[in-house]
């Protein structure tokens, strides 16, 4: 945040010297600040999402988001953000402040020497990232996925508040598989799964219309410009005949959810289960999810772990007891 959104300036000496070395930037030409038009909207939060507590930062300002994105994502280059994104998470990021202060403690319990054994001692740091690295998520309070209240139906208020909502669920669930799975995947099936625990959280239940309109695929078949979906078609692009595929399928598997969540949507307000039907969803395919088996799939995945779930808890209670009864 010392420098601003340029061109070129990630592959500047100053830019790589503050970022990759922690060198201070005070009195170096390129670090004239980062540029925010309402830096006083910026909120800073400690959500409890259902992978633990995550810091947020929320911006009421759709450029500050895009600067910041391109600050904490692009390394200040100047690069295009879409319209649709509106959050996303910063994993791995060096806090240098962790470092310096992680270099104070450990000089003080180690004075002799201290500046010969340090360079030793950081390359010691280096592999424990826990101890110097952050994660956070960057989220903007505009509508989601660029859908309107207009096209929602809703009132402006109550749109942005779900809006607000949906988002910061769905990157909590990307946190969520990152925890679990050491896997954070920027494809489809994530993010309807992603999606889906955004718009139960919102409103309770799961609707496929707005996971469809949120995707550009309201009006299917045919597809809506600028829908999240395209997104997510790859690098080289799927060619129009497979995104035609996609699109099917995701409709599909969309639909299926719903079902899903209809027919079990008493069992699904147990915060208990909750992340236990996240990590069934994650289990299948975007094919299964679509099939016509979908629902039979995810009953036998969310069983399979609510018996894996209900072991491990009565082996933890017994545990306990067995130290309670040992301490008597």
């Amino acid at each position: 945040m010392r420098f601003p959104i340029k061109e070129g300036i990630s592959q500047t000496e100053a830019y790589l010297s503050a970022t990759r070395r922690g060198v201070a930037t005070d009195g170096i030409s390129e670090a004239t600040g980062l540029v925010l038009q309402q830096p006083e909207k910026l909120q800073l939060i400690l959500h409890q999402s259902l992978a633990g507590i995550i810091p947020v930062l929320i911006t009421g300002n759709r450029q500050d988001f895009v600067s910041l994105v391109q600050a904490l994502i692009k390394r200040n280059e100047p690069q295009p953000i879409p319209n649709s994104m509106g959050a996303c998470i910063i994993s791995g990021f060096n806090n240098w402040d962790r470092i310096r202060q992680y270099r104070q403690k450990w000089g003080a319990e180690n004075f002799a020497n201290s500046e010969i054994n340090w360079a030793k001692e950081f390359q010691g740091l280096i592999p424990q990232k826990q101890l110097y690295q952050d994660k956070f998520i960057i989220l903007s309070d505009g509508d989601y996925s660029n859908v309107s209240a207009t096209d929602m139906g809703l009132e402006k208020s109550q749109w942005q508040q779900l809006s607000l909502t949906i988002r910061l669920e769905h990157e909590c669930t990307h946190y969520f598989t990152r925890r679990l799975f050491n896997s954070m995947q920027n494809n489809i099936l994530d993010e309807l799964i992603a999606d889906y625990r955004g718009i139960v959280a919102a409103t309770g239940y799961y609707r496929a219309d707005w996971c469809l309109r949120f995707l550009g695929l309201e009006s299917f078949p045919d597809y809506r410009e600028g829908g999240r979906l395209q997104n997510y078609r790859g690098n080289p692009p799927l060619s129009d005949g497979a995104f035609k595929i996609i699109q099917a399928l995701v409709k599909a598997a969309a639909e299926n959810l719903q079902c899903f969540h209809a027919e079990y949507a008493t069992k699904l307000t147990d915060t208990n289960i909750q992340p236990l039907m996240l990590m069934a969803l994650t289990y299948l395919t975007l094919e299964e999810l679509a099939s016509k088996e979908a629902n039979s799939i995810i009953q036998q995945h969310l069983d399979t772990l609510l018996k894996t779930s209900c072991v491990e808890t009565q082996n933890f209670v017994s545990l306990q007891e067995s130290k309670i009864s040992n301490s008597k």
